[in-house]
């Protein structure tokens, strides 16, 4: 009686744990399987973006272009290197090319107090990166750690399928499952000029996170790349921005 008891218990166990398996599987085809979820938001100067649910939060799918501030303030435009400041909010265009996708902005315009982001976005913070890399696969100890984190192919989730936005080169393995629609954006370097390769090839983000008083957190892509690079830099460079919702 004893042993009869013991092995419909045992049998019990194994049929909860088959159910609970085929449960976690379904529930995880589903979360692959389930559509995105897009919107839109608008800009002081009406521009106006697409915008996709990634985790819990919601993002701009696209980069930051925004030429006033939310008090209604210009934002000087620097198109030539030796004029380019650390002292004043500044933006500019990829190697003044029309075509870039979005605006680079300095650390002055990226942390002033009237705001780049819509009435109800913020630009996005260094947690916030951490919670998207997540939701897209990444651990929480992989999420702290520097340079490339190719764990979980990130970056290619966060890439649009080339050629698109990347037409230099042919092997850009994104795929764009997040709705991200990464581009490539390039960007400034300390000195005002401009990043090689850049445009087509590789992108840089700031975060709205100080590392020191000298520097900021920020992300980056490469076309020949698969994960997410994470690092901190000189707030005299110019890098491309995305907006997160408030909650």
């Amino acid at each position: 009686m004893y042993m009869l008891s013991n092995l419909f218990q045992g049998t019990l166990l194994l049929a909860l744990g088959l159910v609970l398996a085929i449960s976690s599987c379904k529930e995880e085809e589903e979360n692959k399987t389930k559509p995105l979820e897009y919107g839109t938001v608008n800009d002081f100067d009406e521009n106006i973006y697409r915008t996709v649910k990634i985790g819990d939060n919601w993002w701009m799918a696209e980069n930051l272009k925004v030429t006033k501030f939310r008090s209604g303030v210009s934002i000087t435009q620097v198109p030539n290197a030796n004029q380019w400041t650390t002292s004043q909010a500044a933006y500019c265009i990829y190697d003044n090319n029309t075509s870039a996708p979005g605006l680079l902005y300095n650390w002055p315009a990226a942390n002033h107090p009237d705001g780049l982001a819509p009435e109800g976005w913020h630009i996005a913070t260094e947690q916030d990166w951490k919670e998207l890399e997540l939701s897209l696969g990444l651990s929480s100890s992989e999420t702290e750690k520097l340079n490339w984190r190719e764990s979980g192919a990130i970056g290619d989730k966060l890439k649009v399928v080339a050629p698109t936005g990347w037409t230099i080169f042919g092997d850009v393995w994104g795929n764009n499952s997040s709705g991200f629609s990464a581009l490539a954006g390039g960007c400034r370097l300390y000195n005002g000029t401009w990043a090689n390769p850049g445009l087509s090839s590789c992108g840089y983000w700031w975060t709205s996170t100080e590392q020191s008083s000298e520097f900021a957190w920020f992300r980056s892509l490469d076309y020949k790349k698969s994960g997410i690079f994470r690092y901190y830099v000189q707030k005299s460079y110019g890098m491309s921005i995305r907006c997160v919702k408030d909650k």
